[in-house]
């Protein structure tokens, strides 16, 4: 894995029966001990200036399909820091040949924080308080697509 939290492998146009309708990327938990699905406030990825958001993006983790809403109720479902989840993002025709540039903020909530400093986060804004054992929030790549 790479050491940024956007990975540079699986970076790619996704086909559905000969159509292109959409993307993927990998993203990896910054956090050490992992976390449950329901502790992840998902942002939105912006890509080359477009905004995706709840409605085009779905986390794959553990091989399985999770829209935002399955994740804020999914406390039994596990996310290991070593295991990359795969974003998969709607998006008719893909992405273009060529290099992108690449954004997505998302804060996992932890049992030992105050409540109130954490709901201060705004997952698409780096974090109000900055601790290195749990990563910063938003993180930005240039990735290429062949």
């Amino acid at each position: 894995m790479d050491k940024q939290v956007i990975q540079s492998t699986g970076f790619r146009n996704i086909v559905e029966n000969g159509t292109v309708t959409g993307f993927q990327v990998k993203i990896r938990l910054p956090y050490y001990r992992g976390v449950y699905l329901s502790q992840i406030k998902a942002g939105h990825l912006i890509v080359d200036g477009e905004t995706f958001g709840e409605e085009e993006i779905m986390w794959r983790v553990n091989g399985e399909d999770y829209t935002y809403a399955d994740m804020r109720k999914d406390c039994h479902t596990h996310w290991h820091p070593m295991e990359p989840a795969v974003l998969l993002v709607k998006k008719p025709g893909g992405l273009s040949q060529g290099y992108h540039d690449l954004t997505y903020g998302f804060y996992c909530t932890h049992s030992y924080m105050p409540p109130a400093m954490e709901a201060l986060e705004d997952p698409d804004k780096p974090a109000v308080v900055y601790f290195v054992e749990f990563g910063q929030n938003v993180n930005s790549r240039r990735l290429l697509i062949v």
